[in-house]
């Protein structure tokens, strides 16, 4: 039986095939797009198409499961529109069993119609199923190209006190910053470089995947998302963007010096997910911490660390590409058991 699984983001739209064998998983092939829904949210039933053909005909799959944040964007008046939207474009392309991953399980079509928030944002559910498979009590940490999930697992169930995004911004379980679209003016008001502090201009002149290219900790195939100013991904590009954020240039700072400010930047926001964790970790006493997500080394690993807390990969058991993905993984896991 092959089950797709999706994480349907504001910006990425992430996909897992898992080939089961009973309840034995055989084989996970996964894939993911740059779909903008802010923009672009009626090419949703295309890409979704597209991406499983990337991997298998359509034909092959016995049943899809969905996880979404995407409802947030702000193409949608509500957020209970944004899910009702989705639910809808997904219904109209798929001819198989379908449901949807919501904070107490997989909903039906009937279901997200009654009670349709409950389904708005819920993938951190979907990772918790994977988390679950290295510790039953841990906490787990998953940055993804915009917002960080730190979510308590105790006895193998997650056990967050928010359930909503609104109620996790309180929690330290929601951190809204991720490794590629991240505005660095959200989490930074000065830059230190050269021994000086430099006051950082509030516009949208660099994202985190700018510095992460700097510092050779992504590639340019990981920079998924669009360039704030729509010049290039390349090494230089970034750097004059980042220049940008202490309003200056190529011609004034030199490459050493923006690799400086990287650096900076960086632990900044490792700082920044640290005291989500730090929050997490204080109100539920939990010391393992389980990473993953495209950030999971380059912000998890170092945040846990910060605090002296015990590190654990999800890469002990998914690749790199799948850790990525793993919403959409841990949806098809729950599509499976649905169907049981």
């Amino acid at each position: 039986m092959k089950i797709a699984g999706f994480d349907i983001g504001g910006a990425n739209t992430d996909l897992a095939v898992i080939d089961f064998d009973g309840d034995e998983i055989k084989k996970i092939e996964v894939d993911f797009a740059y779909l903008p829904m802010w923009s672009n949210n009626n090419d949703l039933s295309r890409v979704l198409v597209e991406l499983i053909g990337n991997i298998c005909p359509i034909t092959e799959i016995d049943a899809v499961g969905i996880s979404m944040t995407a409802e947030l964007v702000d193409a949608y008046d509500t957020k209970k529109d944004g899910v009702l939207d989705v639910v809808r474009k997904c219904e109209d392309t798929f001819n198989c069993p379908i449901a949807y991953v919501g904070i107490d399980g997989m909903m039906s079509k009937a279901e997200i119609g009654s009670s349709p928030l409950k389904a708005a944002a819920a993938n951190w559910i979907a990772t918790a199923q994977i988390a679950t498979l290295i510790s039953d009590n841990c906490i787990f940490i998953d940055t993804g190209s915009t917002t960080t999930d730190i979510i308590p697992i105790k006895n193998g169930a997650e056990c967050a006190i928010g359930k909503s995004d609104f109620d996790r911004s309180a929690t330290g379980e929601l951190v809204y910053t991720g490794t590629l679209r991240t505005n660095l003016a959200s989490f930074l008001d000065k830059v230190e470089l050269n021994g000086k502090e430099y006051r950082v201009a509030s516009e949208l002149f660099a994202q985190t995947a700018d510095v992460y290219t700097v510092l050779d900790l992504i590639g340019e195939d990981d920079y998924v998302c669009d360039t704030f100013d729509g010049e290039s991904k390349s090494k230089t590009d970034c750097a004059k963007r980042i220049a940008r954020v202490v309003c200056a240039d190529l011609e004034m700072l030199g490459m050493d010096e923006i690799v400086e400010m990287s650096e900076f930047i960086h632990q900044k926001q490792v700082e920044q997910i640290a005291d989500g964790l730090k929050q997490v970790h204080e109100a539920q006493d939990l010391d393992l911490i389980v990473v993953t997500g495209l950030g999971k080394d380059i912000l998890d690993k170092p945040a846990a660390e910060l605090l002296g807390l015990e590190v654990k990969s999800m890469g002990e058991i998914l690749t790199d590409e799948e850790c990525v993905v793993a919403p959409a993984v841990g949806t098809a896991v729950m599509m499976k058991k649905y169907l049981n």
